[in-house]
């Protein structure tokens, strides 16, 4: 299982990596909602939609992306849409973090549109709306790969302390702190080869790797709402495509409101 994994996480990173720093920008747009509308159909079964209701919410996900990407509706949004996101995730937190219980369907279905389609525009934003935008998805793909990576060797070899054990069971606390420091260091790393504030980036990069670990547990949550345990099998080790994009759903408006805030030019 570990190499399976392994080997679907080499390809996936590969395969990304290329089309980010070698592809324009409508490629990325258009290879991005792909595996974001692959997560609302896997969304879909969080609520327990079928047949005709399902491919309903599909359409409904797939022609709000493409009103944004080509009706002109997100012109000049992208602050608001950051803000509003990042609204939605500290609500999310808010919830998650209290005594976790059976959350309404109907809710779940209201709320994919606000986890997915946000992350979606923003990375395509970043692509197209700074000049060192392919270097920009690259630097949120390497923090949050880091903080993956690093929570789970040491959640592996010293974790004890649960971290949400009534959400996602296998997380520690030794985790988390190891995936965030592990986050920090290539922020700093990044931060040297794109010549910004090492300190004020970092900072960028710690907030964003705490926030991939909400998202990740947001989607463990709404997967046990409902008593499953992957959102799909498409990807082998893996699990769903959700399972795979779930931190950056999170991640990515937090690391938007960092640059934003933050002033860099980049």
């Amino acid at each position: 299982m570990l190499i399976t994994r392994l080997i679907t996480a080499v390809i996936l990173a590969g395969g990304i990596t290329t089309t980010v720093l070698f592809f324009p920008t409508w490629v990325v747009s258009w290879v991005i909602a792909l595996f974001w509308l692959g997560g609302a159909w896997e969304w879909t079964g969080l609520v327990r939609l079928q047949g005709a209701s399902r491919v309903f919410y599909m359409v409904g996900m797939a022609a709000l992306m493409f009103l944004m990407a080509f009706g002109g509706i997100a012109q000049g949004w992208t602050y608001p849409i950051t803000v509003i996101s990042v609204g939605w995730w500290m609500l999310s937190c808010m919830v998650l973090f209290r005594l976790p219980r059976q959350i309404p369907l109907a809710l779940v279905g209201a709320a994919g549109p606000l986890v997915l389609i946000p992350s979606w525009f923003l990375l395509s934003h970043f692509h197209q709306g700074f000049i060192e935008g392919p270097q920009l998805i690259m630097s949120l793909l390497l923090i949050v790969w880091a903080a993956d990576v690093g929570a789970y060797l040491i959640g592996s070899f010293c974790g004890k302390v649960k971290l949400a054990p009534r959400v996602s069971p296998g997380k520690t606390w030794e985790g988390f702190i190891g995936g965030i420091a592990f986050a920090g260091l290539v922020s700093f790393g990044i931060s040297i080869m794109l010549n910004v504030p090492k300190s004020l980036f970092v900072a960028i990069g710690v907030a964003t790797a705490m926030s991939s670990v909400l998202g990740d547990l947001t989607i463990s949550f709404l997967k046990r709402n409902v008593n499953i345990k992957d959102s799909g099998r498409l990807l082998p080790g893996h699990g769903g495509i959700l399972d795979r994009i779930d931190s950056l759903t999170a991640a990515t408006p937090i690391f938007s409101l960092g640059i934003y805030v933050s002033g860099l030019h980049l």
